[in-house]
């Protein structure tokens, strides 16, 4: 009689490729928003007669949410249950994100995009710790780089889709069809994703809090959110500013070629899924250093060449460095915590996005020289900090076996 009741209590198996695929998706359409008002700045500024300075913190206002949430609803998702706050935070997202649409001014619109921002927040930590709960540990790092990759095609798909959406119709449609998209997406995790192992002893917000506070004192892990930190600084400050730098000579680009040109830089996203791969031949450490060279090459090329080609080739390479880089660092950081995995990963997120915050803050205020080259090269070389970083990580020699 107990073995039955045991049998009808236990969560169902995961149905591993369905569970990532829709993971995935969720991740692509979730951190889209925080990329889909980069190319309306100059929308936004006009509507609503305001500077270009004010109309980013469209951006600035959802990242800033988006990483303070973050440190709140990793405990929550704690206490109670991964599925349950990725589904709750999806049909918030679905309503704030319809509201939106309807913003009578500048004030309002940055207000509304810090609530989606703050709603928004439930997915990544919740997602992440689901799979190190669910997954079996040979398959966590790849599918950690699946669900990464969907953050970072988002850096794309994003700007493309609200680039789209503008054009053929208005800036509130944006807002519309992703609310229906938020929609569709909670339908499909309530349907499909299956709630994994209960939680046996949950922990208590103040607790979860206390245990970040401690992993963030590890010389290991500190050093890891320092470059954490640079990661989106970098990504979102380079495309704020790509539309301007290549609208102007000696590119003179019209606004079709310039979503050309964000479109290609997807190709260097196709590295993220095999970084599970690499990280088991090559290890964490090395591959960590890989990527950001690879990045900050790429970005002070980008800067520096005045070839449409090259500077084509060098975005692509910059953002697969950036797509090695995250789910790499994302893997070293739950290795180092261990059983504080979740409050690492959780704090990990918060700094991601504060970097995603800074970025086009940093990025505009650098353009304000009258200098494209000053601004990437400076973007840069935080990112060659960065690299310089890892060599303070102690190397453990981590090398995870994922296929």
């Amino acid at each position: 009689m107990m073995q039955w009741a045991e049998k009808r209590t236990r969560p169902a198996a995961p149905n591993y490729p369905l569970t990532t695929g829709l993971l995935v998706w969720c991740g692509l359409v979730v951190v889209s928003s925080l990329y889909i008002t980069l190319p309306m700045v100059s929308v936004f500024a006009g509507a609503f007669h305001a500077s270009p300075d004010m109309a980013a913190w469209t951006s600035s206002a959802f990242s800033l949410a988006y990483g303070a949430g973050g440190l709140l609803f990793g405990p929550v998702s704690e206490r109670y249950g991964r599925k349950h706050t990725i589904l709750w935070g999806l049909a918030a997202l679905a309503f704030i994100t319809v509201l939106m649409g309807f913003a009578a001014n500048l004030p309002e619109l940055i207000a509304f995009r810090a609530v989606q921002g703050l709603a928004a927040a439930t997915f990544a930590p919740s997602a992440l710790a689901y799979i190190g709960e669910t997954y079996p540990a040979e398959k966590r790092v790849t599918t950690v780089g699946f669900v990464s990759t969907g953050f970072l095609v988002a850096g794309i798909a994003g700007q493309l889709f609200s680039s789209v959406v503008n054009g053929l119709l208005t800036w509130s449609y944006v807002f519309y069809f992703l609310g229906a998209l938020y929609l569709l997406s909670a339908v499909l995790v309530g349907a499909f994703v299956p709630k994994g192992e209960p939680r046996r002893s949950p922990a208590t917000v103040l607790a979860f809090f206390k245990q970040m506070g401690t992993v963030s004192f590890q010389r290991s892990l500190s050093v890891c959110y320092l470059i954490a930190v640079t990661l989106l600084f970098s990504f979102v400050g380079m495309y704020a500013v790509l539309g301007t730098y290549l609208s102007h000579a000696p590119f003179a680009l019209n606004a079709n070629q310039i979503f050309a040109v964000r479109a290609l830089g997807a190709i260097g996203m196709i590295c993220s899924p095999f970084a599970g791969r690499l990280v088991a031949k090559y290890g964490m450490e090395e591959m960590l250093r890989a990527g950001l060279a690879l990045a900050a090459a790429g970005l002070a090329a980008v800067g520096m060449s005045s070839s449409l080609a090259v500077s084509i080739v060098m975005s692509v390479v910059f953002v697969a460095g950036i797509s090695l880089t995250v789910p790499t660092l994302i893997s070293m950081v739950g290795s180092i915590a261990g059983d504080a995995r979740g409050a690492a990963i959780t704090l990990y997120m918060f700094v991601l996005f504060v970097g995603a915050t800074l970025g086009p803050i940093v990025a505009l205020a650098l353009l304000k020289t009258g200098s494209y080259m000053l601004t990437y090269e400076a973007l840069a070389a935080v990112l060659a900090l960065a690299f310089a970083a890892t060599f303070f990580v102690p190397d453990r020699k981590r090398k995870e076996a994922s296929r």
